[in-house]
C-alpha cells in the first residue's frame, strides 16, 4: 500500500485536533506541530470538514475543532474524507473488477486486501493513536518482526 502525502498529513492533522481536545486550534499551529505545508493543510482540512470530521470557526477566537468524539473517528475515515476509497484498482472497488483465466483469482485477492486495510485503519480512532494505546490485535501486529521487514 502507498500512502500519499495528503492522507498521512491529515492524520496528523486530525490527531493534532484529537489532541487538542475541545475548542478552536488555528491551521497555523496544526501546520507547526507537524511540519505539513500550510497551504495544502488548508485543503486537507477542508476536505475534513465536507465529510463533517471538522468544524470551524473563522475570525480572531476562530480555528478547527473534531466534529465528532475523537474515539468515535477512525483512520479510514479521515483517509475516506480526502483520498476516496481505501482500495480501489485502477479507480474501480474490488467487487467491480473481472478477471479471466489464469488471473481469475487477483479479484480476491484485491477485497482480502481491503479486508485487511479495513481490520486495521477502522478499528483505531483518533483517541487511540493520541492516547498510545493501539488495539491489540493491532499492537500483535506490530510486534512481528517480519511487519518491520523492507520488501
Amino acid at each position: 500500500m502507498r500512502t500519499t502525502a495528503k492522507a498521512d498529513y491529515a492524520l496528523r492533522a486530525a490527531a493534532e485536533l484529537a489532541a487538542a481536545g475541545d475548542g478552536p486550534v488555528k491551521s497555523e499551529q496544526i501546520a507547526r506541530a507537524q511540519s505539513i505545508p500550510a497551504k495544502f493543510l488548508e485543503t486537507i482540512l477542508l476536505d475534513l470538514k465536507r465529510a463533517g470530521l471538522v468544524q470551524s470557526q473563522r475570525g480572531a477566537e476562530g480555528g478547527y475543532w473534531l466534529a465528532r468524539p475523537a474515539g468515535e473517528i477512525s483512520l479510514a475515515d479521515v483517509i475516506r474524507a480526502v483520498e476516496g476509497p481505501l482500495a480501489h484498482v485502477r479507480g474501480l472497488a474490488p467487487e467491480q473488477l473481472e478477471y479471466d483465466g489464469s488471473a481469475a483469482r487477483l479479484r480476491d485477492v484485491w477485497i482480502a486486501l481491503r479486508a485487511s486495510l479495513r481490520s486495521v485503519l477502522e478499528q483505531v480512532t483518533l483517541a487511540d493513536l493520541v492516547s498510545g494505546e493501539l488495539p491489540q490485535h493491532v499492537e500483535k501486529l506490530t510486534r512481528d518482526p517480519d511487519a518491520w521487514a523492507r520488501r
